[in-house]
Parts: structure tokens; sequence; C-alpha cells
């Protein structure tokens, strides 16, 4: 059988995040653009060579990045937004990264999830735009990989669909308008690349496997019939994933070369849909087989068995075979796991393993599977011996799941009398202040963390340096006039490695780093064996925190679904039965804190909305179970005790009724990188609880004004009553420095009283 190998895209960052490095050196001024530029190719190239000498056949050129791949697609189109024509004469990639980070007088651009991953991109905001190429990001890719290593790449571009569906700035009627206003520049970029010698062209258009409406098809009829014509010595992919592309009969039928689907992340509905369809003459299948999102070792028996069937569905040699999606979404590589356990470490696969294991697929395939019977029977067996840790089938945790069905999930006060007794209790002023949570994670925080993790200081060295942090932000946030303070987190790496850490059932990677906007990079922990409460986890920090103020210090928990989110998840349990797990573990935290006279506290769920499936046919039931995990974390608490939660980059006003039914006394959301989008949709729904409109930006490292954050509450408080609106930012400061932390909380605090005396209070 002659299959070949591909891959959509590899990870940007490097295996030490090199490329992580150099871009925070560069924006402190540290190097030069000319040593930025350096090294960042000198990573491309080093990302092109480890792709070819993993044999693959198609090596993908034009998916890295300098920030993010949809901020490069607007940019290379001229797609920037006027506010940045202004900013100081900024231009090429100062000018990039102002849209992605803000300017001086610019506001960044939004920025929201790549679909239902923890990725996040920067929104195009289109308006009056008159796309023109300015940069063949593609072409210049090409040349690069020619040049350098001698590889004729396949270029990789979202596509005209995808990227306008994903953009702002246009009326929804407008909408096929607008993709033929960015057809010609689609045409110039393909007509260049045939030019060079291109052969592939992978045009990325996930928004197929979102539903698109039966309207639309004609439209995807002409884009592609009109790119096809344009260069026709160019075969175009039309690449698919994250879900099922539906209706795939109607896709199959469009004028392109060949088709990229996912069979990982589809829940067989693909592979279901070929076995009813006739596979169209002359195409090709790019079949997405290795999960590019997880980590865990593909079960190779299972992978050969879905190949030759696939084979069997496509005539001829047509069918390549390659990782789901693009593998930015996993680690570079396990070889530097050195501390795990062996069971757990061979049942591991980051990126480049997942190349090693399209090899060796590709090998049993065309010379047979006694070819690469050594490899299948180690693969076999480290799948064995993983499977087999009694810690992934605890008979405790399987008896508290058991009893769920007995469990209150709801509080036993309803939310109109919870509020009436918790404004008794807290007597708080009109619109009050408080942050999300986290405060600057400084060099100081972060090296003292080193230490005791090394051995260099003991426990009682780094709890008392954990404590006179607490004490600085307390007195700081007196001064600054916050209303209900916070701990600020600083003995917590990450919102979710914390808990991780501390739960039973979670591991931890030595560099098992992932992109999750521009250089912010994560380490999410691993799921791999039951999840259970052993010990509370944040009462002595909180605690110690609330003894040195009489204003009330927020507990602070990550909720469940988003440790489900951001955690790399064990494949053998439904994603509902894992977080319920989490659920009933938080749950004794939350009743910990409580006992302990913490008596708010707050549930973040900012990653509810990414797992949220894309087809909306799959989303109630997917709302229904994470809501209900965030009940059984919290119902069982006294009515007098005031439930927070966090969201952000979520699109309120599709979930309204699933977050009302979270029953979380306040709300906070993000709103300022939507400039105010989010606050028009309360003029047609309404919302009774507490709830706070995030007004400024913490990903930007420019200090809003007073007038700005004025500005914002006197927005939100045309659509939303004084009584129920909080104000805080739209996000945790951890990453932000003091002096701008400090200037823009004392700014916001000042907008406070300001819109207090506008209301009377």
């Amino acid at each position: 059988m002659n299959v070949r190998t591909s891959s959509l895209g590899y990870p940007r960052i490097g295996g030490s995040r090199e490329w992580k490095k150099a871009l925070e050196a560069y924006w402190a001024g540290r190097i030069s653009r000319e040593k930025l530029e350096e090294e960042l190719s000198a990573i491309q190239e080093s990302h092109l060579r480890t792709q070819r000498d993993a044999g693959l056949d198609f090596v993908p050129v034009g998916d890295f990045s300098y920030y993010d791949h949809v901020l490069d697609t607007a940019f290379m189109f001229d797609v920037v937004p006027p506010r940045f024509r202004k900013e100081n004469g900024k231009e090429g990639l100062d000018l990039y990264f102002a849209m992605a980070r803000g300017g001086e007088n610019a506001t960044a651009c939004e920025m929201t999830k790549w679909f239902n991953t923890n990725y996040h991109y920067i929104v195009p905001e289109i308006g009056e735009t008159a796309p023109r190429l300015v940069w063949n990001k593609p072409l210049e890719a090409y040349r690069f990989a020619k040049s350098r290593l001698g590889i004729a790449g396949k270029p990789v571009l979202v596509g005209p669909y995808t990227l306008v569906r994903l953009s702002k700035g246009y009326a929804a009627q407008e909408f096929e308008s607008v993709v033929r206003r960015f057809l010609p520049v689609y045409v110039q970029v393909l007509k260049e690349l045939a030019e060079e010698g291109a052969t592939w062209v992978q045009l990325d258009e996930p928004a197929l496997a979102t539903g698109f409406p039966q309207e639309h098809l004609k439209l995807l009829e002409e884009i592609y019939g009109e790119l096809s014509t344009a260069a026709p010595g160019l075969s175009i992919l039309l690449q698919t994933y994250f879900e099922a592309a539906e209706p795939l009969g109607d896709i199959l039928k469009l004028p392109v070369s060949g088709f990229g689907l996912d069979f990982v992340h589809d829940g067989g509905a693909n592979l279901e849909a070929l076995r009813q369809l006739e596979w169209p003459a002359g195409k090709s299948l790019w079949a997405g087989i290795i999960d590019g999102r997880g980590i865990w070792r593909c079960d190779p028996e299972a992978k050969l068995s879905l190949a030759e069937e696939l084979a069997a569905l496509v005539p001829g040699d047509s069918l390549i075979l390659q990782p789901s999606c693009s593998l930015l979404h996993v680690p570079v590589s396990v070889r530097g796991e050195r501390k795990l356990k062996p069971e757990v470490r061979g049942a591991l696969a980051f990126a480049d393993e997942k190349l090693e294991e399209l090899a060796l697929l590709k090998l049993a395939l065309r010379e047979g599977r006694e070819a690469a019977g050594e490899a299948l029977s180690e693969a076999n067996a480290a799948l064995a011996a993983f499977r087999a840790l009694p810690e992934r089938s605890r008979a405790d945790v399987a008896e508290l799941t058991r009893g769920l069905a007995e469990l209150p999930d709801r509080r036993s006060t309803a939310y109109a009398e919870r509020a009436r007794l918790q404004r008794v209790k807290w007597d708080l002023p009109l619109l009050p202040t408080t942050t999300i949570g986290s405060f600057p994670q400084t060099p100081e925080v972060r090296q003292a963390r080193l230490k005791w993790r090394r051995g260099e200081w003991n426990q009682e060295q780094y709890d008392s340096f954990i404590r006179k942090e607490i004490e600085s932000a307390i007195a700081f946030q007196e001064s600054a006039g916050l209303d209900v303070l916070v701990h600020g987190e600083f003995e917590r790496t990450d919102m979710v490695e914390f808990f991780g850490e501390k739960l039973d059932g979670f591991l931890f990677t030595e560099g098992g780093w992932v992109q999750s906007y521009g250089s912010r990079c994560v380490k999410p922990p691993v799921i791999y064996a039951d999840v259970a409460f052993t010990e509370p986890m944040t009462v002595k920090e909180t605690v110690y925190a609330q003894s040195l103020t009489q204003r009330p210090v927020k507990g602070m928990l990550t909720g469940p679904v988003t440790i489900l989110n951001w955690s790399f998840v064990r494949d053998d349990l439904s994603r509902e039965q894992v977080a319920l797990q989490i659920a009933l573990a938080l749950r004794q935290e939350i009743l910990a804190l409580e006992s302990a006279g913490i008596e708010m506290i707050q549930v973040d769920e900012p990653a509810v909305r990414e797992g949220l499936p894309l087809k909306a046919s799959d989303q109630e039931a997917y709302l229904d179970w994470a809501v209900r995990a965030f009940r059984i974390s919290t119902g069982l608490v006294r009515p007098t005790t005031q439930i927070h939660t966090h969201m952000c980059y979520c699109e309120f006003g599709e979930m309204i009724g699933s977050i009302s039914d979270m029953d979380a006394d306040v709300i906070s959301i993000e709103t300022s990188r939507s400039h105010g989008e989010l606050i028009e949709s309360f003029e047609s729904m309404h919302y009774d609880k507490g709830i706070g409109l995030g007004v400024y930006d913490i990903h930007s490292p420019r200090v809003p004004s007073v007038l700005e954050m004025e500005t914002a509450i006197d927005r939100a408080l045309r659509v939303l009553e004084p009584e129920q609106f909080w104000i805080n930012p739209d996000c945790g400061l951890k990453t932000r420095g003091w002096k701008e932390t400090e200037a823009a909380l004392r700014n916001m605090t000042e907008a406070a009283v300001s819109a207090r005396r506008k209301t009377g209070a």
C-alpha cells in the first residue's frame, strides 16, 4: 500500500521555549530586530529539519509565526484597524506586534479562542478594508525551506471562508460580499506560489467543521472554483479539523484536489459518511488519524485497521496519513521527560513522537506488519503496562461517583434570598471593586519557587517568603481602595497546575509546554488516573491573608471544567466522568475554606466555552454536564457564602441560560478586548445576578486612563443595574509587572469612586 505522510503544522515554541524567550527579549529592548529575526529563523529551520528527518512526504511551511497565524493572514492582506495607522508611525514588525499587544495610543485587537482549543488567536477587524497583498508569507516560507534545506514544502494558509467567519467589523448580511473582497488577494498568493514551483497548498477551513448554512455551499463552490482556476498547476488541499466536516457529501463536490478530514475528534462521523459515499475520482484523502491535540500514544493496531479501511474506500494511491490537526497544540518532545514513571512515559507521544508514529504506520502499511514488528510489539507492551496501573481504577473514586445521583447539586436557597442575606452580611459599597485573583509573578517570586523546588529552601523559608508577598499585596490593595481583596496567588505556578499538584490522579511534565497566546506558554497537567481530594489546598494562604485585613478576602479556586479543559485528559473515560471526579474533589476544598471562615469563594471557569462542541446539536448536552459539575463543587455552601466565578473570551449571549444555571452569586467576564460588544447583548437579555464586566485589558502592557475606565463603567451601567455591577480588570494580573498593575488598579478605583458619585451613592 503506497501511503504517504504529512503534517498540518509544528509547535512554534521550541523544545526549550527559545521562541518565547527571543520574542520577550525583543519586546523588552534587550535584542535588536535583526537579532530577533536571526534567532527565529534558526528555530524555524530546526523545526523544518526535524519534520524532514522524520520522513514526512509533505512538510508544512508557513505555519511558523512570530505571534499568531490568523494575525499573520490579516497582516499579509493589510487588514490593519485604522487606530493603528496613527500609532506613532509604526510599521512592519512593530505595527504587527502593536495589533497583538496594544500600542501607546491604541488598544490591542480582540483575542479569542481558536475554536474549542486553549489557543487564542487575534481577531481580524475588517471594516471597510480593501484587502491588498503586502506580504506573501506562504511564498516567503516556501523559499526559506527550499533555500535552507532543499525542502519543497507544502505552504499553509488560513482559507478565505474561515478567515472571514473568524473576523469582525462587518454585518452578517455582508458575509458573502466580504469573502469575495478577499478572493483577488488569495488568487495572487496562489499564482505566486505556483510560479515559484509549489505543487500543493493547504488552505485551512476548520469553519467547515462547525456546520455552515446550506446557502454558503454556492459561495464555497465559487471560492474554490476561482482559486483552482487561477493557479491550475497548484493542487489545493481543503483542510478541516476538530470535528466532522458536514455535510461531507457536498464538501467533497468542491473543485479542489484533496480533502483533509479529522478521524480522531469527529465522533466517527467522517468515517461513517465515507462508508456511505463514493470517493470522488482523482481526489486525495489527507486522513488525520493521529491525535494532534492529545498526548497519548496511539494504539497502532487500531490505527492500522483504520488506515486499511480508508485505503479501501479511496482508490489508487490517494491516501495521505497525518495528525488530526496542527501539532501546535501539543508539546515538542517526550525525550526530556526523565522523572515520569516508565509506565506513563511509555504511553506519551508529543509532536516528535507523533511524527514517529506516522513513520511507523507508513512502514507497516507499505512493507507489511512484519517489517515493523519490533516497534509494534514495543508500542503494544507500553500501552498494556500503562492501562494496568492501579491508580487508574480506584474503588473509592468509583464509589463516590456512583453516589452522585443522591448528592444535591444546587444551592439550598434561591439567589434572590441569598443576595439579600449577602448584602446584609458584607455591607459593600455600590459598585464594589475587586480583582480576578492573581498578582504579578515577579522574577523574585519565580526564583523563590525554584529554590524551594530544588531543595535550596526548606518549607519554612518558602512559606515565610510567600507570607511577605501576601502582606505586601494586602497592604497595596487596601491603599488602592479595593473593596474585596485577594491573597495574590504567589504560591501558584499556574491556576490549573497548582491544583493538579495537590490532587491525586495528575502528573506533571518537565518540558510539556504549549502556546496559549502570543509568547504565553502553559504546561498543562496530565490527568492520567482517577482524581481524588487528599488535603486542603488553599486554606493556609487564604486564612493568613484574611488575618491581615478587615476587608473580605476571596478564596480562589479553579473550577472543574477549566481544570479539565486546560489539562491533557486520559482518553479511556468520557470528559464528563473526569469533570465530575474533579468537582467532587473541589467540593471538599470549598467546604474546608468555608469552615475556616472564608465565605467569599471564587471558582473560576474561564474555559467552559472552549470545551463547547463545534456543532450546535452537541452543545446542550455538554453545557448540561459542565454546569452540573460547577454546581456539584459549590452547591453545599451556606446561603451567606458568596460564590464568585470568572469567565473570559466567552460568547456570553450564546450561553446566558447556562451561565445563569451555574447559580454563582457574582460572575466576572472579560469584555475589554471585545470593545464593548458584549455589553450590547444586555440590551436584549436580562441577567439577574451580580456581574463584573472587565473594565481594562490585562493582556496589554499599556495602563488605561481613569477616563477610559469611567467610559467602560458608564456604558455598562446603561444596561445593568448599579446594585448588580462589580468593577474589576478583565482577567488575572499574573503576567503583568507591579508598576503597571498598581497604576491601573489605582485608576480603576478612582473610576469606581467617580461612577458612585454619578449614581448618587
